[in-house]
């Protein structure tokens, strides 16, 4: 086979392998058109179109000494897509016939970090991390997941060791972040090292810093949490568990950086405090953060009421009741929003690494939850069932955030810099309003099957590779 030989790729791809050596206001000044690989995948390269001028082009990548695709050649322009097109090629395949060390830049620091080849013994990896690295199942997650790491720069010095052993989750967590941040057009600067994404993009700067929900421990031993399907649950044991680790990122005060102050500061929260944990635990974190209760009745007339009721502290067991209401405390309007997904996980990972066309061709990914009903009078969620691998699928990694605004925020974050999160707000009553995507996960469960004949599976599903049902939770299908 030729390794010259050229194919098409799509964006979720090439974002995957080169996307993170971009600028972004590059944007302002072309259109990306599309996107190819060589089949060695050493190269790959963009076809363009020039803003102002209407004229066509190319931009051809290749790995520097790190592994990471960064530009090495811009091709002329030309008058007509096709004469690009053919451009682009010839300069892909001159790059693809070069030796590697005329791509480097000369201004990598090290070399390339092996994420995956295991540090310790097995008994000191996390459960996950091995799963990750030795399961064909999550090949897909795995090989998308190499290309982003070698952009994310180590600022603490042990992301490696964390990621293999004690601190999985965060980091999965942080990786999530990255790649939202990358894909919604921000740079990231290192030259600070708090708070833990130091962003700029085309609506200015914005700083955010990343939290988790961990177990509960005592005495060395994790203590399980409520049943996760009752109402102390959500009610209370989780709200206390946001409030804590919230609580303790709000004393240390980031804003009083002299590169923070003045601009936008979030806290963006992820639950990992048990297993399947995030599925479960969203609802508490508007709970806490605005310190309302919320019922929702239909009246007379068919028509939604929610009624909230102001909610002043939580208590779990034996230990003292905590304030509710994060954004009603003074030093909090620092604070401009909280963000959080329970989709910041390795499932996610999975599926865009199966939208990207990594890993194994043998895994068969099937995603079912509930989405958000934009019916203004509908008391319950939809239904949705997918199969990743059809071709109608479609997913980004911004889909299924939520930002939460803080109503006492001195410096309010504009909607803008999450497009296609979805955004909450709360006036002084409680009520809360919503802008939110057509397509808005409230939780769903990932499950893949390997080995599979993927194929086989597909043309037997036929249409119902992509279905949404608008009964209720529970109710017969």
């Amino acid at each position: 086979m030729d390794d010259f030989a050229i194919h098409p790729i799509s964006m979720t791809r090439f974002n995957a392998l080169g996307g993170y050596a971009r600028h972004p206001r590059s944007f302002l000044m072309i259109d990306e058109l599309e996107y190819f690989e060589t089949e060695n995948g050493d190269v790959l390269g963009i076809a363009t179109l020039d803003i102002t001028d209407q004229d066509f082009g190319g931009i051809v990548l290749a790995r520097d000494s790190k592994l990471c695709f960064r530009s090495v050649d811009i091709t002329e322009f030309c008058a007509t897509a096709d004469e690009a097109r053919k451009a682009l090629f010839a300069g892909m395949v001159k790059a693809a016939q070069a030796n590697a060390e005329e791509h480097h830049q000369g201004d990598e620091k090290g070399a390339p970090v092996d994420f995956f080849t295991h540090l310790h013994e097995e008994s000191r990896l996390n459960p996950a991390f091995v799963q990750l690295t030795t399961s064909e199942g999550y090949s897909p997650a795995r090989q998308i997941i190499e290309p982003m790491m070698r952009w994310h720069e180590d600022a603490d010095g042990n992301f490696v060791e964390q990621f293999q052993t004690t601190g999985f989750d965060q980091r999965i967590w942080e990786l999530y972040l990255f790649a939202t941040l990358i894909e919604a057009n921000y740079s990231l600067s290192r030259v600070h090292a708090v708070p833990d994404f130091c962003c700029s993009g085309m609506l200015g700067e914005l700083y955010i810093e990343a939290v988790t929900v961990g177990p509960t421990v005592r005495d060395g031993k994790v203590v399980p949490p409520p049943p996760m399907d009752t109402p102390e649950y959500v009610k209370e044991y989780m709200p206390i568990k946001f409030g804590s680790a919230l609580f303790s990122k709000l004393k240390k005060e980031y804003w009083k950086q002299p590169h923070v102050a003045g601009k936008p500061f979030v806290f963006a929260i992820a639950d990992f405090s048990a297993p399947r944990s995030m599925v479960h635990s969203q609802p508490a974190l508007p709970r806490y953060l605005f310190g309302y209760e919320h019922t929702g009745a239909l009246d007379d007339q068919g028509k939604l009421v929610v009624s909230p009721v102001r909610i002043e502290t939580h208590q779990w067991g034996d230990k003292a009741p905590i304030p509710s209401g994060l954004f009603r405390l003074p030093e909090a309007a620092h604070v401009s929003a909280v963000i959080s997904s329970n989709g910041g996980t390795i499932a996610k990972f999975n599926r865009m690494g199966i939208l990207g066309k990594f890993g194994s061709k043998q895994v068969l990914i099937i995603r079912e939850g509930l989405m958000m009903d934009h019916n203004p009078d509908s008391l319950h969620p939809k239904i949705f069932r997918v199969i990743v691998n059809s071709a109608g699928y479609e997913e980004d990694w911004i889909e299924g955030l939520n930002v939460y605004h803080n109503p006492n925020a001195e410096i309010p974050l504009p909607m803008e810099m999450f497009p296609g999160a979805a955004h909450y707000f709360c006036d002084e009553a409680g009520q809360v309003t919503s802008r939110t995507p057509d397509f808005h996960p409230i939780t769903s469960v990932t499950k893949h099957y390997c080995p599979v004949d993927v194929d086989e599976v597909l043309a037997k599903a036929g249409d119902k590779t992509h279905a949404v049902w608008t009964v209720k939770p529970g109710q017969a299908e």
